[in-house]
């Protein structure tokens, strides 16, 4: 290795003058120290937490659909009885008999489950499905804040192992930057970087849905 200090004061070590390979085993230990963090039973225990609200509101929206579903042909039955109940007191009463409301009856039956099963609808619409999501993302949002922790303890590691390696090297020179920047611990602190901001992001979106769900219903559930 050949340099003029003068001219060049700032050096910079690297573990291979083969840039591609230097790349690919950044990359791979970066992956590798992600696979670490997210391993780390506080990310496990918030990811779980993250699936079982999303889990729960794909319940909340199938339970929405089969309500519609029921609700759009039960009308189609209240058409048809409501139909049969008439003509079956037109001809009892043409009959001269005692006029037969036994239909009506049961007419009333299908249309007070449907009024039942269009408040259910609105309710799970209006109330139940929006805050599962908002609960769904606040935990989408402390998840990603959990793993981006993690992360962020690895670099630490990662670098106060480099610094107690170069502890020689620091003692002999005096004084002895160096830029973590480029190397894993570097990429993992921006891989976290990139994992806050879309926590906060999450969290923001949250706080305008909570504004509108508040404002609109008066905090009923």
């Amino acid at each position: 290795m050949s340099f003029d200090l003068s001219k060049t004061p700032t050096l910079e070590a690297v573990a291979t003058q083969d840039e591609h390979a230097l790349a690919a085993d950044l990359h791979k230990r970066v992956d590798e120290a992600v696979a670490a963090a997210e391993a780390r039973k506080d990310v496990v225990a918030a990811c779980a937490a993250q699936r079982n609200l999303e889990e729960r509101l794909a319940r909340l929206r199938r339970a929405e659909r089969a309500i519609s579903a029921y609700a759009k042909e039960s009308r189609d039955q209240i058409a048809a009885s409501e139909h049969a109940a008439l003509e079956a007191v037109v001809e009892s009463a043409c009959a001269e008999k005692k006029i037969d409301f036994r239909k009506l009856e049961a007419l009333a039956g299908l249309e007070h489950q449907n009024r039942i099963a269009a408040r259910a609808i609105e309710h799970v619409v209006e109330h139940r499905i929006p805050l599962a999501h908002m609960a769904s993302l606040r935990a989408e949002s402390h998840a990603l804040m959990t793993r981006a922790r993690a992360i962020d303890e690895i670099a630490r590691e990662r670098a106060e192992k480099v610094l107690g390696v170069l502890r020689d090297a620091v003692s002999e020179e005096m004084v002895l930057p160096v830029d973590l920047s480029k190397g894993v611990a570097g990429a993992l602190v921006a891989h976290a970087a990139g994992l806050k901001r879309c926590a906060v992001q999450i969290s923001e979106t949250v706080d305008e849905m909570e504004r509108a769900y508040q404002k609109r219903s008066g905090g009923r559930k």
